[in-house]
C-alpha cells in the first residue's frame, strides 16, 4: 500500500464516523449490527402507521365505499390507548418474571395484539363495506376491534422498544441511539409507502387481503428477529413477594421532578402544532398550487427527509452536550418560518417556497421531537424510564391525534365561512382555510415557546442536580413504603 492510499484511509477512518449519520451511536456494549437489529420494531410501527393514517384511509373512502364518518371513527380508534403508554411503561419498569425478562413481555404482547388486529383488518373491512349477506354491526365490530388491537399494539411496542434501548444504550450515547431510532420509524414509514402503493396500484379484494395479513407477517418476524438475545436475563428481577408501589405513587414522585409536567405540556403544544396539517400538505399542493398528483406525493418524501436532517442535527448538538430544551426551541423556530413560508406561497403561487416549507417542518419537528424525548430520559431514574417514555409517548400521540382530527373539521368550516364573504372579499379565496390552519400552527408554535422556555437550564450543572433531586425523592418514598 503506497504512502497516498493510506493517507486517505487513515483520513476516512478519522472522519467516517463524523461525516456519517448515526455511525456514532454504536459502542463495545451496543455494537452497530445489535442497534440496527433492535431497531426493526421502529419499522413495524412505521408500517402500522402508514397503513392505518395513508394507505387504509383512502382505500375504505374511494375502493370500498365506506362513510367517511366512519372512516374517520375507525382511524381514531387507536388513539384511545395513546394515554395508556403511561401505565405500559410503569408496568414494565416493575414487571417480575421468572425468566428474568422486564420489556421483552410487553413487546413481545404487543407484537400479538399488532399481529392479531392485522390478522382479521382486511375481513372485517370487507364486511364493513357491505359486501356480505349478513348483518352491518359485525362488519363494524370486528373492524372496531381490529382497529383497537393495532392501535394498542404499536402503542405498546414503540413505548417498551424505547424503553429497551435506553436500557442498553450507555448514557453519553443515547441521544444518537434516539436519533437513530427516530429515523428507522421515518425509513419504515417510506419504505411502507412505497411497498403499499405498489402493491395496490391494481386494487383487488384479494389483493388487500394479502397486503395487510401479509404486514401482520412481516411484523411477526422483523419484532422477534429484533428482541433476540437484546435484553439480558437477571435473576434479581425475578419475582420475590416484595411489595411494589402503585402507579399513583410512581407518577407523583416522577412528577415532581425538573418540571416534568410543564415538559409534557410542551410536548402536547409542540406535537399538536406540528401535526395538524399532516392531512392537508397534499390538497394545499394540489388544490391551491395546481401541482400534479406525482408532486403532491414527493412531499411525504421531503417532509422525511427533513426529519431525517433533523434528527441528524439534534443528534449532532446533543452529544456536545446541548442543552435538549434549548434544541426543542430552536426546532420550534424553524417550525415558525416553515409555516409562514406555506402561507406565502399561496399568492406568490410558488411551488418551490412550499416545497422549502415542508422540508422546513420535517427539521423542526425532529429536533423538537428529539430534544424532548432527550430531556425526559435525561430526567427519568434507571428504574422508572418506561414510565418517562410512555408519559412522553402519551403526550405526543394524544396530542397528533387530536390535532389531526380537529385540523379537517376547522379547515372545512373556515373555508365554508370565507366563502360567503363574512371575512371580506379578499379572503373569498380556496386557500382561506388552510392559511387559518397554519396561523394556528404558528400561535400555538409560540405558545410552546414560552411553556418552554423556563425550562432552559441556565447552567451547565442543572442536570446533575435534578438528578441529585431525584435521588433524594426516591430513597424518601422508599423509607416511607413508596417508590422503591
Amino acid at each position: 500500500m503506497n504512502r497516498a492510499s493510506a493517507a486517505m484511509i487513515k483520513t476516512f477512518m478519522r472522519f467516517g464516523p463524523a461525516l456519517l449519520p448515526f455511525a456514532d451511536a454504536a459502542t463495545a456494549e451496543l455494537p452497530m449490527s445489535r442497534l440496527l437489529r433492535l431497531s426493526l420494531f421502529q419499522i413495524t410501527v412505521g408500517m402500522a402507521a402508514v397503513l392505518l393514517i395513508g394507505t387504509l384511509n383512502r382505500v375504505m373512502i374511494v375502493e370500498l365505499n365506506v362513510p367517511s364518518s366512519i372512516v374517520a371513527l375507525m382511524l381514531a380508534l387507536p388513539l384511545l390507548f395513546a394515554p395508556l403508554r403511561t401505565l405500559v411503561g410503569f408496568r414494565s419498569d416493575t414487571h417480575r418474571s421468572f425468566l428474568g425478562w422486564r420489556r421483552v413481555p410487553f413487546i413481545w404482547m404487543g407484537t400479538m395484539l399488532q399481529f392479531g388486529g392485522l390478522a382479521i383488518m382486511p375481513f372485517a373491512l370487507l364486511i364493513l363495506s357491505g359486501d356480505t349477506t349478513g348483518p352491518l354491526i359485525v362488519g363494524h365490530i370486528a373492524a372496531a376491534l381490529a382497529f383497537l388491537l393495532v392501535g394498542a399494539g404499536l402503542h405498546t411496542v414503540q413505548t417498551i422498544g424505547l424503553a429497551l434501548a435506553t436500557d442498553l444504550a450507555p448514557e453519553h450515547t443515547r441521544p444518537r441511539v434516539v436519533a437513530l431510532l427516530c429515523a428507522m420509524l421515518l425509513v419504515g414509514m417510506a419504505i411502507s409507502a412505497l411497498v403499499f402503493g405498489y402493491a395496490l396500484s391494481n386494487f383487488s379484494q384479494i389483493r388487500l387481503i394479502q397486503v395487510i395479513q401479509g404486514s401482520a407477517v412481516v411484523t411477526l418476524v422483523l419484532n422477534g428477529f429484533a428482541l433476540w438475545k437484546q435484553e439480558p436475563r437477571s435473576l434479581s428481577i425475578a419475582p420475590d413477594g416484595t411489595h411494589r408501589a402503585p402507579f399513583h405513587k410512581a407518577w407523583h414522585s416522577f412528577a415532581l421532578v425538573g418540571r416534568t409536567r410543564r415538559r409534557l405540556f410542551a410536548t402536547s403544544l409542540g406535537t399538536a402544532a406540528f401535526s395538524m396539517q399532516d392531512i392537508l400538505l397534499e390538497p394545499y399542493g394540489g388544490k391551491i398550487l395546481h401541482m400534479p398528483v406525482a408532486a403532491t406525493t414527493s412531499m411525504t418524501a421531503v417532509l422525511a427527509l427533513g426529519g431525517g436532517l433533523g434528527l441528524i442535527l439534534a443528534a449532532r448538538w446533543l452529544s456536545g452536550k446541548a442543552d435538549p430544551h434549548r434544541v426543542a426551541a430552536i426546532g420550534i423556530v424553524i417550525g415558525v418560518l416553515a409555516f409562514s413560508a406555506l402561507i406565502l406561497s399561496a399568492p406568490m403561487d410558488a411551488a418551490i417556497l412550499f416545497a422549502i416549507g415542508v422540508s422546513l417542518i420535517g427539521v423542526g419537528a425532529g429536533m423538537f421531537a428529539h430534544g424532548t424525548l432527550t430531556a425526559t430520559m435525561a430526567l427519568a431514574n434507571p428504574k422508572d424510564r418506561g414510565l418517562a417514555l410512555g408519559a412522553w409517548g402519551a403526550a405526543q400521540a394524544t396530542a397528533a391525534g387530536l390535532a389531526i382530527g380537529v385540523s379537517g373539521a376547522i379547515n372545512d368550516m373556515a373555508s365554508a365561512f370565507a366563502a360567503t364573504g363574512a371575512l371580506g372579499e379578499t379572503l373569498i379565496h380556496p386557500a382561506t382555510g388552510y392559511a387559518i390552519i397554519y396561523s394556528i400552527e404558528i400561535c400555538l408554535l409560540f405558545a410552546t415557546l414560552v411553556v418552554i422556555g423556563p425550562l432552559v437550564r441556565s447552567s451547565s450543572s442543572s442536570f446533575e442536580g435534578l438528578n441529585e433531586r431525584f435521588h433524594i425523592i426516591s430513597q424518601h418514598n422508599l423509607s416511607s413504603g413508596g417508590v422503591r
